[in-house]
């Protein structure tokens, strides 16, 4: 079958796919159906650059299936983002959706863009232009957008403000992950960081082992990794290593963490940190720790390094950080390592977007406690599901949990069957 979508990433969320539906005995004349995404948009987006001229960008949104609910998911600006990366993000984000129980088929989408090439005027110009040439196609019904890697909370605070012109009232549910003064929810920005802290705590229980003392490597200090640094080193977590695009540190004896969120507060990033010492980024990923959290982008754990990584726990705080190649060969590592899938671990966010898309919806809030609350409840229950169908069937934690969402979206499909 020709298909739309190319690249190493949608690659790989293929492969994943194809094994979790053959775990489940999926039909082969259901497969493309399940897999290939309802709806893919591209857009362009002109904008006024500063000097005068004009410039164009290209924009993204996909649309997984809407079998359950509305697609829901972030929008991601990167100067290497193309239409198969948006796709698989998409296809994921619908297993994370199903697998949490929330009712939500997988979107995703964003700019082929460096947000930092853009001045503060052209990067709200851009953002305002993409929201407006997707309203054709999004609504709270029909797709949520949300923030990923290259947006914030003032981008949804701009999405929802272009929306909201166009539609003629407010309307706070058509984004998530906004800021609170516009209808955002209480704790939905350290969501991602505290849901992956919460699984890590589980599965250092159930591998009996103490978090008090424990040692952390965190690849990628953006809003999820630097969270996470702070709720582990909180809980007396030794954190050893950090790094992001500009920079990488790995200190034996611990980084201070309470200095490190200061410097990237002031600076925005962690290049020139006086605080540890600098090493090589690809190195840190297999320096010896007991927690290690890829916590950027596809594909940093492959089969050129899985050998060699030296972690208990294996958290994965990012979309896609382990190709399949390499979790041929984790795997094998059995119960020595404990791998948090992506499809779990980092689910945080959309469970608390979730709660925000609902408190927008009721124009009802909750406080931060209850939200925290029920975000340890689902990310609760979502663990013991996949612990225990990977017990069951002798399945690593991965294939439990892609099988479990998968299979969800089946039943759904199914029962709702095909419009003639």
């Amino acid at each position: 079958m020709t298909s739309a979508y190319t690249g190493e990433v949608f690659a790989m969320a293929r492969t994943q796919f194809d094994r979790a539906a053959d775990l489940i005995d999926m039909p082969f004349d259901q497969r493309e159906r399940i897999f290939m995404p309802k709806r893919a948009v591209t857009v362009a987006c002109p904008i006024h650059r500063d000097d005068g001229s004009v410039a164009v960008f290209q924009g993204y949104r996909v649309q997984h299936h809407l079998s359950l609910g509305p697609t829901k998911g972030g929008t991601r600006f990167a100067p290497s983002l193309d239409l198969g990366e948006v796709a698989a993000l998409a296809v994921w984000m619908s297993w994370k959706c199903a697998l949490a129980g929330l009712p939500y088929g997988g979107g995703k989408g964003g700019v082929c863009v460096d947000p930092r090439s853009l001045s503060p005027r052209e990067f709200e110009a851009l953002s305002r232009r993409y929201m407006q040439e997707l309203i054709p196609f999004v609504s709270p019904q029909t797709d949520v957008l949300a923030p990923d890697m290259g947006t914030n909370e003032q981008v949804m605070a701009w999405f929802l403000d272009t929306y909201s012109v166009h539609h003629g009232s407010t309307v706070p549910e058509i984004v998530t992950g906004k800021p609170t003064a516009c209808g955002g929810t209480l704790g939905r920005r350290e969501a991602t960081g505290r849901g992956v802290v919460f699984l890590v705590e589980q599965a250092m229980e159930d591998a009996r082992l103490s978090l008090n003392g424990a040692t952390a490597i965190i690849q990628g200090f953006g809003n999820v990794g630097s969270v996470a640094a702070s709720e582990l080193a909180a809980r007396g977590v030794r954190i050893t290593g950090v790094s992001d695009h500009s920079a990488a540190f790995f200190e034996p004896a611990g980084i201070d963490v309470s200095s490190l969120l200061e410097y990237v507060k002031c600076n925005g990033l962690l290049a020139g940190f006086p605080g540890a010492a600098p090493c090589d980024a690809e190195e840190m990923l297999i320096r010896p720790c007991d927690i290690l959290i890829p916590a950027a982008c596809e594909r940093v754990i492959n089969a050129s390094n899985a050998h060699a990584i030296q972690c208990r726990i294996l958290a994965e705080a990012a979309n896609g950080p382990t190709t399949p190649d390499a979790d041929d060969i984790l795997r094998d590592r059995g119960e020595a390592l404990t791998i948090l899938p992506d499809v779990l671990c980092n689910a945080g966010g959309v469970i608390v977007s979730y709660f925000e898309w609902v408190q927008g919806l009721q124009r009802y809030f909750w406080t931060e406690k209850e939200v925290n609350r029920k975000l340890n409840e689902v990310m609760k229950t979502s663990y013991e599901l996949v612990k225990s169908r990977a017990g069951a069937r002798a399945l690593s934690y991965r294939d439990a949990a892609l099988s479990i969402g998968v299979e969800r979206v089946l039943k759904a499909r199914v029962v709702r069957g095909i419009f003639p």
